[in-house]
């Protein structure tokens, strides 16, 4: 019988699960899809999280296929009207590492289990001094379960009524593409335009990830709205290299408590934050990096540590707080508006990035994430 049970091979489970097996602890990992990858818009690792892994060897797998992003720029009607600097910050990751979520796991999973893949789980209960969980290639039981198989395992802890939810209705086109070479390679680029924005970010190979606010209602394929919105919004050359395109919408939803007993959940299962600001994996992340040595101690001790996870659990609750307010801020900036308030929050916009110095690249890179204390 396995110490730990994990939820979810995606990111986060698989760094969880990777971190538990490097300090001792017999880890299995449980998984309803087939494959590695999907499941997941994020593509950006951030400073926080780079510091974290160091001591497994993660951040050296990730970095040696990421682009490293150290600056961000933001554009209105072509024209540059400010800038985010991560080189600014005082950390040992000055950038933003980007690469896609495939390879994210496979950095991510160092010496950790291969995951059980085409099990889907379907209840999760005590039992005694360990918890059963029931599958449909048969059940099984652990003494802790960590749940961090995303949205569509929330339901196993979760009441629906128990959970604060917000509902938007934005929607967004996304699509990575090969583009032509540009001066910009390695910078990432929000464009604010009337109709929307349209966010532009380096991936490996030459690729880029854009993505466009999308007003929808249009009889066009999603591709040929995504070409138009980019054409429109400052990326007309790149748009001759969309081919597909994919369309989500975005919620929030806080859970108020990460931990009943010995059930866990972490990540998207516990707190879903709009892409839109790019902090939803990595705030999952530091949950998996942060609850992992607690989990070792309980296991070598026998003993949970409860003042210890406790505080786990507060700061986790308030780190998806502020990362969810900040994801808020990020859509309502990025809505159409008309032509006389887009050319007011331009000027805005570029006045605050102009005057808050480190401030705003200290928030978009996780510096207000209580794990990078």
């Amino acid at each position: 019988m396995a110490e730990v049970l994990v939820v979810g091979a995606g990111p986060v489970g698989t760094l969880l699960a990777a971190e538990l097996t490097r300090f001792g602890v017999e880890v299995a990992i449980v998984e309803r899809r087939e494959a590695a990858g999907g499941g997941s818009r994020a593509i950006g690792v951030h400073a926080p999280v780079l510091a974290a892994l160091e001591a497994g060897g993660a951040t050296e797998r990730l970095l040696s296929s990421a682009v490293r992003v150290r600056r961000g720029e933001a554009r209105s009607d072509g024209r540059a009207i400010g800038a985010v600097d991560f080189g600014r910050l005082d950390v040992r990751h000055p950038y933003v590492a980007t690469l896609p979520q495939v390879e994210t796991e496979r950095a991510l999973r160092g010496d950790g289990p291969e995951p059980e893949r085409g099990t889907t789980v379907a209840r999760v209960a005590p039992d005694g001094a360990r918890m059963w969980v029931e599958t449909d290639r048969g059940d099984r039981a652990a003494p802790i379960v960590v749940v961090a198989g995303g949205v569509g395992a929330r339901n196993l802890v979760y009441r629906p009524e128990a959970l604060r939810r917000t509902a938007y209705a934005d929607r967004y086109l996304m699509t990575d593409a090969a583009v032509p070479p540009r001066a910009d390679a390695e910078t990432a680029v929000v464009h604010l335009a009337p109709g929307g924005v349209l966010e532009s970010f380096p991936l490996p190979g030459g690729r880029r990830r854009f993505v466009a606010w999308d007003a929808g209602g249009s009889a066009a394929s999603r591709a040929d709205r995504l070409r138009r919105a980019m054409r429109e919004r400052g990326e007309a050359e790149a748009a001759e290299a969309v081919t597909e395109a994919t369309e989500f919408g975005v919620r929030r939803v806080l859970a108020p408590a990460m931990r009943r007993d010995r059930v866990f959940v972490i990540g998207d299962a516990a707190h879903e934050v709009s892409p839109i600001g790019g902090q939803g994996m990595n705030l999952g992340l530091l949950d998996a990096a942060t609850l992992a040595p607690l989990l070792a101690a309980w296991i070598r001790s026998g003993s949970a540590p409860e003042a210890d996870l406790a505080e786990w659990e507060r700061d986790r609750v308030r780190s998806a707080r502020v990362a969810g307010r900040l994801a808020a801020v990020n859509m309502a900036l990025g809505r159409p508006v008309s032509g006389a308030v887009h050319a007011l929050r331009s000027r805005v916009l570029g006045s605050v990035l102009a005057a808050t110095g480190g401030l705003v690249p200290h928030a978009y890179a996780m510096g207000l994430d209580r794990a990078s204390r």
